[in-house]
């Protein structure tokens, strides 16, 4: 597969040819959403806290005789009690979940397909930038029409393009090994340099 490949200043820079392994599959929705759902679970804090019964602050001495009238109860820190534990409550705990090795890489792919697939993948030369200027930068996205886009670079992202790019609103940029599903999908351009092709075509090789 051949996509063409322009610069920053919207210029041809000639072509580069696409691994079908890699970006040419069916896309499955099932495969995605899977990963989809493994990216949000790991990503939750799981700090949720209620105090239950053994940290209440109330008495914990019996307050009515076993027999003689009132209720058999055992202490004030029981649930039905106002001030008392919480039953069932949350307590801290990881949510992510399992998932193959072998199904996330499977994944990223189906997801760098989608963006083939809808025409939605762009590769550009590199994006090297003599001054960290956000309002050029802005212009030059306009110009491009990247109003909603996650950039890939390389494995060092150019420092002077990373601070004009990060204070503009739905751009996103990643270094190469931080690609992932959620990303990809969340934006409506993906954007790759040359050295981020060479290293996912690396990785999957």
């Amino acid at each position: 597969m051949e996509l063409k490949v322009t610069t920053l200043d919207g210029a041809a820079a000639g072509t580069i040819q696409l691994a079908d392994d890699v970006f040419g599959l069916e896309v499955r929705q099932d495969i995605l959403h899977r990963m989809v759902r493994y990216q949000q679970l790991k990503a939750m804090s799981g700090t949720h806290d209620v105090k239950n019964r053994s940290e209440g602050v109330r008495t914990g001495k019996k307050f009515k005789k076993q027999k003689g009238g009132g209720a058999r109860h055992g202490d004030r820190k029981a649930p039905q009690f106002r001030g008392g534990g919480r039953a069932f409550g949350p307590t801290p705990r990881s949510h992510a979940i399992d998932l193959p090795k072998k199904v996330r890489a499977l994944a990223l792919k189906h997801a760098l397909s989608s963006k083939v697939k809808s025409g939605s993948l762009i590769v550009i030369d590199n994006v090297s930038q003599t001054i960290g200027k956000t309002a050029a930068l802005r212009t030059t996205f306009g110009k491009l029409e990247w109003l909603n886009a996650l950039i890939i670079d390389g494995a060092v992202v150019d420092q002077n393009f990373a601070l004009a790019a990060r204070n503009i609103p739905h751009i996103d940029v990643l270094p190469v090994q931080g690609i992932n599903v959620v990303s990809i999908l969340k934006r409506d351009k993906l954007v790759l340099t040359k050295a981020a092709l060479e290293a996912l075509e690396a990785r999957f090789a």
